[in-house]
């Protein structure tokens, strides 16, 4: 008894360093409606944005047309990845320019060659990635563009559209988890490489950096795509940041307490870019401060530091409330779940799922493992050419040759 109690305060105080770092966090984003020039730059950048699209068609719709509207967007590039429904219509009907994908290669996730072959394409000097279920507000992009002054890859926190009291405290409950393993979005100075954290929803990036360090191909068989790629170019000196953009984002992720705990669940434990060691550590924090002391409770055999826990996560639970659009009492409600988020957690460390949008991959074998960086050769951008693909911008088909010319640009 007295180890586990030495246990629990061990978790205790690294939560608690987790979350003092909350006090002073980088101030959330602001509308930028177009980018200013600064003193080094004459004129405001070219953004393209690149929304990679598989059997999006129910969800694509608002996240094109609040780009599509934007100002500050050059272009609009929608890769159709092997879609089975009419995503690459709606796309083209509503005004963007459609890469028909090419052939999923042996060892990549689809979301990766989405994006490889999306940038490749592109002509902005700024790319921002939006997944479908994004949906910015104006400024979003403008507000990208400029943080990139200080940041070689960026990405922000969303408010989620979470509704139903059940979706949402399960929800907010496995938020908890990343604050509680990663703490609050926007520390003020950079964690280590190998802790990095990234929301692959939204992010922003220069074009020519990424295209040169190669970063899709580095990560391509990892379905935690978005930290993979954190880790692995903030491992190679990139500026890497995670800010809140709360007030110019919200993400539509799901649309049921099933869909909360199958999809966000699987990729929960980012089994694929962390070492055991720390795999081990995280599930500790979350098991010990976060489950024990429901659990104890549900028994009647709570300790002192387990009343002292319960007050820290329902603390959290309030702050929690500013990262969902209309926030309900299934957020305050969330830390009776933390016992099923550390069982899923669990579960998906142990027996990570490698099947997502009918597709099943391999167990990763590449990219980021361990805090080990590995390079890959040209080669991978010489199969992401995008040869096979076609470009269509409303309805238009472009001919291959043109693709091939854009990635000049």
């Amino acid at each position: 008894m007295r180890a586990l109690t030495a246990l629990q305060a061990a978790a205790a105080l690294a939560v608690a360093v987790r979350l003092a770092r909350g006090r002073h966090r980088l101030p959330a984003l602001n509308p930028v409606p177009c980018h200013a020039p600064t003193s080094a730059r004459t004129t405001p950048p070219r953004v393209s944005v690149v929304i990679p699209a598989r059997d999006e068609e129910a969800r694509l719709g608002p996240c094109l047309s609040a780009v599509l509207a934007d100002p500050a967007v050059a272009e609009v590039v929608v890769v159709d990845d092997e879609s089975r429904d009419g995503t690459a219509e709606l796309a083209a009907r509503l005004g963007a320019k459609v890469l028909i994908g090419a052939p999923l290669p042996e060892g990549w996730v689809g979301k990766q060659w989405a994006l490889e072959q999306g940038v490749e394409a592109a002509v902005g000097d700024v790319v921002v990635t939006l997944d479908a279920d994004a949906r910015p507000a104006p400024g979003l992009i403008g507000a990208l563009a400029a943080v990139l002054d200080g940041y070689d890859l960026v990405s922000v926190g969303p408010r989620y559209m979470c509704e139903g009291t059940a979706e949402q405290a399960l929800h907010a409950s496995f938020l908890a988890t990343l604050v509680y393993r990663f703490g609050p979005i926007g520390p003020p100075t950079p964690p280590a490489p190998h802790r990095a954290v990234a929301n692959g929803q939204c992010m922003a990036f220069r074009r020519t950096a990424m295209l040169d360090a190669e970063g899709f191909a580095r990560v391509r068989g990892h379905l935690a795509d978005d930290v993979a790629l954190a880790r692995t170019l903030a491992a190679r000196g990139w500026a890497v940041g995670f800010l809140d953009a709360g007030s110019l984002l919200e993400v539509d992720m799901h649309d049921s307490v099933a869909g909360v705990w199958r999809e966000w669940g699987r990729s929960l434990s980012l089994r694929d870019v962390t070492g055991p060691g720390w795999q081990a550590a995280d599930l500790a924090v979350v098991w010990l401060a976060g489950a024990l002391p429901v659990l104890r409770l549900a028994s009647g055999r709570t300790t002192r530091l387990d009343l002292g826990l319960l007050a820290v996560r329902l603390l959290l639970a309030g702050a929690l409330r500013g990262s969902y659009t209309r926030p309900g009492p299934g957020v305050l409600f969330s830390p009776l779940l933390d016992p099923l988020a550390a069982l899923r957690l669990t579960q998906t460390t142990l027996r990570p799922a490698r099947v997502w949008r009918g597709r099943v991959y391999p167990a990763a074998t590449t990219g980021v493992r361990l805090g080990r960086v590995t390079t890959y050769g040209r080669s991978a951008r010489a199969t992401a050419d995008g040869r096979t693909g076609r470009v269509t911008t409303g309805g238009r088909t472009m001919p291959p040759d043109r693709t091939a010319a854009r990635r000049g640009t």
